[in-house]
């Protein structure tokens, strides 16, 4: 009898993992993601660690932020950004629409931070931006089409994630356009 529940709950966290990472995404647009974020920041991924909470592993990134596009209550030189996903224990979790990131990667990042305080990706890989040329002034930053299952916030039908490409100050123009008040 034992055996049998044992079975039922390595069934239950293998359907949790399996199923959570088929998930389907909002397409958001732009002025969405900004409108969305608390943060949205320019900065390097330094390190990351791992956390295990119940049957999810997390992974744990440390950013150090060059700029502040929009600002947070906190205007830290470090964010931790926490993705579900990772290797704990010989346990390798992937989740769709989360990215992996390696040290030294420049990105600029669309971050939410929650009641829980954790912060995190706004819209996953919508919210995330490669600068060309690290280090330079005005780079030109791109997201690659999203792969993975996405609706139309509004009909609810399914659309295709375009890829974007634009200068670091058009992205600052058009944080400038929905925010009024922002520095462009």
């Amino acid at each position: 009898m034992r055996a049998k529940h044992s079975i039922r709950g390595g069934l239950a966290a293998l359907w949790l993992v399996v199923g959570a990472s088929a998930a389907t995404l909002e397409q958001l647009s732009l002025a969405d993601l900004v409108t969305k974020s608390t943060a949205i920041v320019r900065g390097t991924v330094q390190g990351s660690s791992v956390s295990v909470s119940g049957a999810v592993i997390y992974t744990h990134y440390t950013i150090r932020v060059s700029e502040q596009l929009k600002l947070s209550a906190s205007s830290a030189a470090t964010v931790e950004v926490v993705l579900p996903g990772g290797k704990a224990n010989g346990v390798v979790q992937r989740f769709a629409g989360v990215p992996q990131f390696q040290a030294g990667d420049e990105y600029v990042f669309f971050l939410w931070t929650g009641a829980s305080g954790r912060t995190q990706l706004t819209g996953l890989t919508q919210g995330l931006f490669a600068v060309g040329t690290p280090g330079a002034a005005n780079p030109v930053l791109t997201r690659g089409a999203s792969q993975e299952a996405m609706l139309d916030a509004r009909t609810h039908r399914p659309v295709q994630s375009p890829a974007l490409s634009m200068t670091l100050a058009q992205l600052r123009s058009q944080i400038a356009s929905v925010l009024p008040g922002a520095n462009p």
